[in-house]
């Protein structure tokens, strides 16, 4: 993943002793840590680090009452929440749920764009465009369709990794992310003939009425926590016929949930309801990992509908 995010509180001692404490952090001792953050809000009441990180230490120390007051400090701090410290709370149980803040996300795949690639593929084996594939071939083939499509939009690009598993069986790609960074690595792919620096359901909305045959999101929705307004644009942009895929994590309860790796999780019960709300009409949807963590493969669902 990329690396941790760091900003300067505009006080070098305070900023020395939050990188003193990192370094205890990081060799397990987490006690004398949280002692350097202190110190260092003392000098600077706003660090935004240094609160975000002493949120992360008491929560692995079990002191939950302290790490909820460290993430809603940082969070405070910084209204835009880069670090994401209000889905910390959220996992919490401190806050209902509610969407992801944007420069969360924005900051996240920014800092992780030069080595995403390498690190999905060979770190977190990822595997879902591939997955998407499969999927949109056995849909197509059910309805004795052929798979290809003129017009597509990628939702949540990231660096062309769906538009690549596509690139054959689609005429025109569109391609909409959130962040700059991974918009100029998709640049370079020279698979898009227009891309966009937008949140998807932003993006969404700037396009035409049934202006696509195919829409993807590959590992997208996972920063979505209601699917339902996106699902109802995708409706409106795809055209009669027109077929949309994408990957979740799944949720084996009920509703939606974050997981410990910040990401939404979604059950099927919910996907279903929000298709059928949006007026999309299921094709499959399958329990199927898309990528690992810690080596374990991440429950998931692959899901194909079409708008009839």
């Amino acid at each position: 993943m990329p690396a941790r995010l760091f900003l300067t509180s505009g006080d070098l001692i305070a900023d020395r002793r939050y990188e003193f404490a990192r370094d205890l952090q990081l060799k397990g001792d987490l006690p004398a840590a949280a002692d350097l953050l202190e110190q260092a809000i003392e000098l600077a009441p706003g660090f935004v680090s240094a609160w975000f990180t002493l949120g992360e230490i008491r929560q692995t120390l079990g002191e939950q009452d302290a790490a909820i007051a460290a993430f809603r400090k940082a969070r405070d701090a910084d209204c835009n929440d880069p670090h994401g410290a209000s889905l910390k709370l959220m996992r919490l149980g401190a806050e209902e749920l509610a969407a992801m803040p944007p420069a969360y996300v924005r900051t996240l795949f920014d800092q992780y764009a030069p080595r995403f690639d390498r690190a999905l593929i060979d770190d977190l084996g990822y595997r879902g465009p591939s997955v998407l594939f499969k999927a949109v071939l056995a849909a197509r083939h059910a309805v004795k369709k052929p798979a290809f499509f003129k017009r597509a939009i990628d939702l949540g690009c990231g660096t062309g990794l769906a538009a690549s598993a596509f690139a054959k069986e689609v005429d025109h790609f569109s391609g909409i992310d959130l962040s700059p960074g991974m918009i100029e690595k998709a640049k370079a792919t020279g698979l898009y003939a227009e891309l966009e620096v937008n949140d998807m359901l932003e993006g969404l909305r700037t396009r035409g009425d049934a202006c696509a045959d195919l829409v993807l999101a590959a590992d997208a929705m996972v920063y979505v926590a209601d699917l339902v307004p996106v699902l109802m644009e995708i409706h409106r942009v795809l055209a009669p016929g027109g077929l949309l895929a994408f990957t979740l994590e799944r949720n084996p309860g009920d509703g939606v949930m974050i997981g410990e790796g910040l990401r939404y999780a979604h059950s099927v019960h919910y996907v279903r309801n929000s298709l059928m709300i949006a007026h999309l009409e299921l094709s499959q949807i399958e329990a199927q990992s898309f990528r690992n963590e810690s080596n374990v493969p991440v429950p998931g669902l692959v899901v194909v509908a079409a708008r009839s």
